[in-house]
């Protein structure tokens, strides 16, 4: 399957939307090469402001661009933008309602080699609890391409988390990113599985591999606030049991949006995700992925595990 990174998609898509709109701005915080913002830099050097190892001040910066009619996207690891410049993005951002967009880059375990001090398995429910806060989880690099004309016209603030490392590509490229809509990725009449980001791909080997056994629709949402909660009761109808799959925290993240909106509908469900833990450094991205049970075989396993319990 072709793989290609998202980052790089994001940063190119960036690039297009800059050539259009002279509003838009970027800042770094250290970290050009890491997020791709390095080619943003060689493009507009007069549009582009390099903060140094400085997220919260970068943010406070940000939000005085936005104040200024400027449309600021700022970067760094998503551990760093999310975290260390959280009250910023409260207090400034969030409480002002600004445009400004949030770069998490190398999401989840994609900085396998950093330990748990990078990588980011909280930004989800960080980001979900600001109110006001759009959360976008592209699922591919065609995905994070669209994201970005969709965050052009987001009023408010908004917050993409973006894998550093290639993955498959799973979605049409001329598929348009509608914020708070999932969709149907392969139908399916037994068990339904939501999945976001990287773990969409790895939620339709899954269901490959299921093929005879169980049926299986796997759903992208790649929307996580705001969420349709009458699209995700419709993806869910029909099925007996239902799946989510995340790379990070099961704290506020994916599986709280469908327990919460999928309340009424009584059928069992199943989490795939982080159970109140950090990471850890590995010698590869799959390594950790294993660890932590998050791939095709634990999602497979989960569905199996959620269609007996529906069936008894």
């Amino acid at each position: 399957m072709n793989e290609k990174n998202s980052l790089l998609a994001y940063a190119q898509a960036l690039l297009d939307l800059a050539k259009e709109n002279p509003d838009v701005v970027a800042l770094e915080a250290g970290r050009g090469d890491a997020t791709m913002s390095r080619l943003f830099r060689e493009a507009f050097p007069e549009r582009y402001f390099d903060m140094g190892s400085a997220e919260a001040n970068m943010a406070s910066t940000a939000a005085g661009l936005a104040l200024a009619g400027k449309m600021p996207f700022i970067h760094s690891y998503a551990v760093l933008s999310t975290g260390r410049a959280y009250d910023q993005l409260r207090q400034a951002v969030g409480l002002g309602k600004l445009k400004v967009r949030i770069c998490g880059a190398a999401t989840g375990f994609s900085n396998y080699g950093e330990g748990a001090m990078y990588q980011s398995v909280e930004d989800i429910s960080l980001m979900r609890a600001i109110p006001g806060m759009t959360v976008l989880s592209p699922a591919d690099a065609n995905e994070a391409a669209a994201a970005v004309r969709a965050m052009e016209k987001i009023e408010g603030p908004a917050y993409i988390r973006l894998c550093g490392n290639p993955t498959d590509v799973i979605t049409d490229e001329n598929r348009p990113f509608v914020v708070g809509m999932p969709y149907v990725m392969k139908e399916g009449s037994d068990i339904v599985v939501f999945a976001t980001g990287i773990m969409v791909a790895r939620a339709l080997e899954a269901a490959r591999a299921l093929e005879g056994e169980i049926s299986v629709r796997v759903v992208n949402v790649p929307s996580l606030k705001p969420v349709n909660r009458a699209a995700m009761i419709e993806a869910a109808k029909g099925c007996v049991g239902v799946v989510s799959a995340e790379e990070g925290n099961l704290v506020g993240g994916l599986n709280t949006i469908v327990t919460v909106m999928l309340s009424e509908e009584c059928k069992p469900v199943g989490f795939i995700g982080l159970h109140d833990r950090f990471g850890t450094s590995a010698g590869s991205y799959e390594e950790l992925l294993e660890y932590y049970h998050l791939t095709a075989n634990d999602i497979a396993d989960k569905v199996r595990e959620i269609y007996g319990k529906a069936k008894k």
